[in-house]
């Protein structure tokens, strides 16, 4: 085996050129802290960038307001982005459309776009005409101007927006936008966590739930949709907890009483649930409540874990028979820290004058909420009352969010369609009113915004210099990852779908080792330095496993809420060298049709300026050094190091077209492809059969991400062939091979620079084989002994004896039934493997994974004893369609449309769904020490007898098993991952810890300056008196 993989892969010959050139290679020892600061300091000049064409149009916007007069009258056609181009049943552009031209361009993702205009989305819940809209959009005209030129200075900017307050959202480049299937546009710019973060100031908020028995019925179902969407405008920098009142005080989540929680998603999603299970009941006791209410704000607060900035309290219920002046005089006033936001539920107004004074006593904002399509719209109000303090202190400050994916906005629909949904993080800054007449009125216009995506910080870190297994990541003040190549935000085979939880995945959940969270805190406190552990990294799907030890540097992103770390194994991942030939001999052999880059690696930036975005990235290498192109930036030391590589690694070329030429050799096609892959992501691909007879197209498709030198990783048979004895080949059957008939197995050697332990890695180098072709050679070898006669005294064709081929994880390459092949040797042999892991010729190594869904299965109510009934089925099937007619007719709800963020809680498939969950499972690994060994097994006694044996130059072991034992009393090993189960109790203290976070660097609680009296008054009813009177019988009648 090792003579075939040698020779078709041409592993010697390569071994050689490298050691031709030694004399001309200089190592070097990467250091690892100065690496960090220079990758940090390169992204904070992007983001610095990205931050600067924000405040230009916070400039312009503030201007172009400034000199606007506010018209009711004004009449203005704009550019709606779901009308444009659409026409009436004449043929004539429907109003606010009008023809506007689209072109498709490959820097959005040849996406059709129209790079001189923006357009305007405006909600569907909202009148596309209405004058504060109108005037708005005639104003924000000014931004276009600005969205292009910034398009100009900064290239690699995508998609830039301004929303409004107002609920409308300009976006550049102009795009279409489509409705969903039900004609409804799912977006409004203000419920989302760019717009909120930069708007407001981190807050610490306690939701008071009235649950007295007037608040029956959709009173209740109201109330619980409000408490949802006001969780909708938590961030990460926010804390809360929600209590719900009558006669006595019911915490939402009882084990959390007395205190406060981030307002992360799981939180949330975990009060959500819980909501469910309130029901109103008893007498409503408001001064308990607030006291309540009072008492916790002010307890958590000292114990300095909160916010430490905004205090509110969101009053939900159907009214006060009192205005609490006591308790406000005892706890709030005069300083009036602590904000109250009553929203008060139903259409009566009896109550709305105590609850509108407590508003305007207590710096809030009172609403009157009496349908569902109420909510959204009233709950966003006091977004606008916290922002205040901010507009007048005329503070615009930055803010970057965490790393999230907004599936709603059209460019990320289209995109859904590919190549899956874009992670990004976005910069944000708010746009204040600046005229004096409105300065303590604080009146904030909007906030601006652009997206960046976290594939671009990838561009910046030169992935040669991290070595095979090194990767750079980055989190944020609140240890959420922003970028990890662990971070699996994505699930699903065919279209992706987000986790739910996937926008605050912990350091401390991939790194899980640091058991202390020594480097995550370190680095969450924007400190600078090292830290070093041993680290067990999950590969090929799960299946396997890497020991590795680590060392880890990091420091912070200056201007930004974020750090950056960088992590490099010990041993050959430590140390970089630099060959050198001249530009003339690189460039020849770099040209050759075989030679192919790392498509996700940057060696020259072609994204800076458009006429450089068709260029490839050998044909960007050759403008760059011909000297004719002083435009374009490249890495002049990767470029050096490619060129060195494309020379020495030439000579293989001509030596496989001799193989394939040599009609004696390959002649039953077995060997299909030989392949090689260098540090700088440069690879050689030659093919020994042609493309439509290989087994496996994944080396010529990438279908396989694992598989191909990528933004963060090198491929997966590189990185494997690496932690192997330098001359020894790795062999492995891909796991998505699918049915036998596909089956190939991989055979990869690495080529090492020098003869010392220490030694770099050049490059890597294998071969592709049908595996039918594979296994014959082991059987045929199986069968030749040293006897004088050639002929084995025992052999694989032996009935009573299985024989198998398995690799240093433990997975079958060869048995008698092929049925096993790529199976784990434990699911076929659970005595045999028991029993190695006991002698330790392996070991069970348990890794955790904290990204898992796990599938639940619906429980399903049998209520089909009150059917049995005619009555009780009759009454209840009147009570269902009545009901639900006045919903109709009264409370049309289109708000789970307006709001919805696609993203489930839990993804419904049938009887079962998957939800987020903690998994722990194994993986196996030989212990490399042991070359040989064998065993007996008492199975209920009968003896079973195997020998173990490890094959040199490879990862490969023959097992040879007598077969006459039953031994099925031992269960079968298995690597099925298996849930963590947190009791009630655990799961509690869970919620309750809170991780080290940093709380952003500025605060604006309040201003001296406001104007209280802005807080808020009833809403107009607007229902039917028909819908009214309906719902007023239906009422009595249901009772």
């Amino acid at each position: 085996m090792k003579s075939i993989s040698a020779k078709y892969s041409g592993s010697q010959l390569l071994q050689k050129k490298y050691k031709e050139f030694e004399h001309a290679v200089r190592v070097e020892e990467i250091d690892g802290l100065r690496l960090v600061k220079r990758l940090a300091k390169n992204m904070e000049e992007m983001f610095h960038k990205k931050a600067q064409a924000m405040k230009r149009l916070v400039e312009a916007a503030e201007e172009a307001h400034l000199l606007h007069e506010e018209d009711p009258d004004l009449q203005y056609e704009y550019f709606n982005a779901v009308l444009i181009n659409e026409v009436n049943e004449e043929g004539n552009n429907v109003e606010l459309g009008g023809e506007f031209v689209l072109q498709p361009n490959d820097h959005f993702n040849n996406l059709s776009v129209n790079l001189s205009l923006s357009v305007v989305q405006v909600p569907t819940n909202m009148y596309n005409k209405d004058s504060a809209i109108v005037n708005g959009v005639f104003w924000s005209e000014a931004l276009n101007k600005v969205f292009v030129d910034n398009f100009e200075r900064d290239p690699s900017l995508i998609w830039q927006y301004f929303g409004s307050a107002k609920g409308f959202f300009r976006q550049y480049p102009g795009i279409k936008w489509k409705p969903d299937e039900h004609g409804v546009i799912a977006f409004d710019c203000r419920n989302r966590k760019w717009y909120i973060q930069a708007a407001t100031s981190p807050k610490d908020v306690v939701i008071l739930v009235d649950v007295s028995g007037s608040m029956k019925g959709l009173r209740l179902t109201i109330a619980r949709q409000t408490v949802s969407s006001i969780l909708d405008t938590l961030g990460d920098d926010d804390f809360f907890n929600i209590i719900a009142y009558n006669e006595e005080l019911h915490y939402v989540e009882p084990c959390l009483n007395g205190t406060l929680v981030q307002a992360d998603v799981t939180n949330k999603d975990h009060f959500r649930e819980h909501l469910d299970k309130l029901f109103a009941q008893g007498i409503g006791m408001l001064d308990i409540a607030l006291t309540e209410a009072f008492s916790l704000l002010s307890d958590f607060n000292k114990t300095g874990r909160g916010s430490e900035c905004s205090q509110a309290i969101m009053l939900v219920t159907d009214g006060a028979v009192h205005t609490y002046d006591a308790i406000f005089d005892r706890y709030n006033w005069p300083d009036k820290k602590v904000r109250i936001f009553p929203y008060l539920i139903g259409r009566e107004s009896a109550f709305a004058e105590n609850l509108k004074w407590m508003a305007c006593a207590n710096k809030g904002y009172f609403t009157q909420i009496s349908t569902l399509a109420d909510v959204q719209e009233n709950v966003m109000e006091y977004l606008h009352v916290l922002s205040r303090p901010k507009v007048i202190d005329r503070e615009h400050d930055t803010v970057w969010t965490e790393a999230y994916i907004d599936s709603t906005l059209p460019q990320a629909q289209k995109l859904d369609d590919g190549q899956g949904p874009v992670l990004m993080t976005t910069v944000a800054m708010p746009v204040f009113s600046t005229k004096n007449e409105t300065r303590n009125h604080g009146i904030l216009l909007g906030v601006v915004g652009t997206d960046v995506p976290v594939s671009e910080l990838l561009k910046t870190i030169p992935k040669y210099k991290l070595g095979i297994h090194g990767y750079a990541f980055a989190i944020t003040n609140n240890g959420y990852i922003l970028t990890h190549p662990d971070l699996r935000p994505l699930y699903g085979d065919g279209k992706k779908r987000r986790k739910p939880n996937y926008s605050s995945v912990d350091l401390s959940e991939v790194e899980w080792e640091d058991k202390d969270d020594t480097l995550r805190n370190a680095m969450v406190n924007r400190k600078t330095g090292t830290f070093s552990m041993e680290v067990t990294k999950s590969v090929d799907k799960g299946k396997r496993v890497l020991i590795l030890h680590n060392d880890y540097y990091y420091t912070d992103i200056k201007g930004t809420p974020f750090s950056l770390g960088v992590g490099l194994s010990r041993g050959h991942g430590k140390y970089f060298f630099r060959g050198n030939v001249t530009v003339e001999e690189g460039l020849h052999d770099l040209e050759h049709p075989d030679v192919a880059l790392a498509d996700e690696w940057t060696y020259c930036n072609t994204d800076e300026h458009p006429e450089h975005r068709y260029l490839s990235q050998i044909e960007a290498i050759k403008m760059y050094l011909s000297g004719h192109e002083p435009r374009l930036q490249c890495d002049k030391e990767l470029i050096q190091e490619v060129l060195f590589d494309a020379v020495v690694t030439a000579p293989l070329e001509a030596y496989w077209t001799s193989l394939v030429l040599n009609k004696s050799e390959n002649s039953d096609k077995g060997v299909e492809i030989a392949y090689l892959g260098t540090r700088t992501g440069m690879s050689r691909i030659n093919l020994f059969v042609l493309p439509d007879e290989l087994t496996n197209q994944d080396f010529l498709t990438a279908e396989d991400k694992e598989g191909v030198f990528n933004a963060d990783h090198f491929p997966l048979w590189y990185k494997r062939a690496a932690e192997q004895v330098p001359g020894t080949f790795i062999y492995s059957l891909p796991f998505n091979t699918g049915s036998e008939n596909k089956s190939v197995v991989l055979a990869s050697t690495a080529i090492q620079l020098l003869d010392e332990r220490e030694s770099p890695i050049a490059a890597a180098v294998g071969i592709q084989m049908k595996l039918e072709f594979f296994q014959r050679k082991f059987w045929t070898a199986s069968r030749q002994c040293t006897a004088l006669d050639g002929r084995c005294s025992i052999s694989c064709d032996e009935e009573n004896i299985n024989c198998y081929l398995i690799d240093n994880n433990g997975f079958i390459l060869v048995a008698e039934d092929y049925t096993l092949t790529g199976n784990f040797f434990g699911q076929a042999e659970g005595a045999v493997m028991s029993k190695l892991l006991q002698m330790g010729s392996f070991k069970r190594v348990t890794l955790y994974d904290y990204q898992a869904l796990c599938r639940v299965y619906s429980e399903s109510r049998d209520s089909g004893h009150t059917l049995l009934d005619p009555y009780f089925a009759f009454l209840a099937a009147v009570k269902w369609i009545l009901t639900e007619l006045v919903i109709f007719l009264v409370d049309f709800n289109l708000y789970s449309w307006w709001n919805s963020d696609f993203t489930a809680k839990a993804q419904t498939a049938g009887p079962s769904m998957q939800v987020p969950c903690d998994t722990e499972y194994p993986a196996f690994v030989s212990e490399r020490t042991i070359k040989e060994n064998m065993g007996n097994i008492d199975c209920d006694g009968c003896i079973k007898s195997f020998v173990i044996q490890q094959i040199p130059s490879s990862n490969l072991f023959m097992v040879v098993v007598d077969n006459t034992c039953d031994c099925s009393n031992f269960e079968p090993i298995t690597m099925e991952p298996i849930e963590i189960m947190y009791n009630e109790s655990l799961k509690c203290e869970r919620i309750k810890i809170q991780k080290d976070r940093r709380r952003p660097d500025t605060c604006h609680p309040f201003h001296s300056e406001e104007n209280p009296m802005e807080c808020g008054g009833a809403t107009s009813l607007t229902s039917s008196l028909a819908a009214k009177l309906f719902s007023a019988f239906l009422v009595f009648f249901l009772r």
